[in-house]
């Protein structure tokens, strides 16, 4: 549907929007079943993710692995704190190789009218430094492209079997 929209809000966090065509259960769903994030979070083309363990529950860890067609891997893992089904998680996040200077805390808010789901993600970033680091990155072309992906999942999972 849309592309993300990002703003800054004070000096440490993002805030993410996306809007998906589809309920806020089946997006849940896509956002939280490891089969299916490994079909969709992969950024941009050339990555797959070999290593998506999801265990869904406050204290409960998560970990992906990407790799790209050069066999270079990009390893994070984090802890979900809140999980209110469909509705929203809180987790906190670090890179295997830390470029953004520590955890970041991901509070994602899903909220539907009429079979639109909006995604709001704050991301909060252990330091200014840190959200800068991550801006002068590509992670937003990789969201984004991850998230079209996702367009594309959504619209097949909705249809009748």
């Amino acid at each position: 549907m849309t592309k993300l929209i990002v703003t800054q809000s004070g000096d440490r966090d993002l805030i993410v929007t996306r809007v998906f065509n589809a309920p806020r259960a089946l997006v849940f769903k896509a956002l939280a079943e490891p089969a299916l994030v490994q079909r969709w979070m992969l950024g941009p083309p050339g990555w797959t993710m070999p290593v998506c363990e999801i265990d869904l529950r406050p204290g409960g860890k998560f970990r992906y692995v990407w790799r790209n067609t050069a066999g270079v891997d990009m390893g994070m893992g984090g802890t979900y704190l809140e999980v209110e089904p469909p509705a929203r998680t809180v987790h906190e996040e670090i890179f295997e190789e830390d470029w953004t200077g520590g955890r970041t805390r991901i509070t994602t808010l899903l909220a539907e009218v009429g079979g639109i789901t909006t995604m709001t993600m704050t991301i909060e970033y252990a330091s200014p430094e840190g959200r800068a680091q991550a801006l002068a990155t590509p992670m937003l072309d990789g969201m984004e492209s991850g998230y079209s992906t996702l367009d594309t999942l959504l619209e097949a999972m909705s249809q009748p079997a």
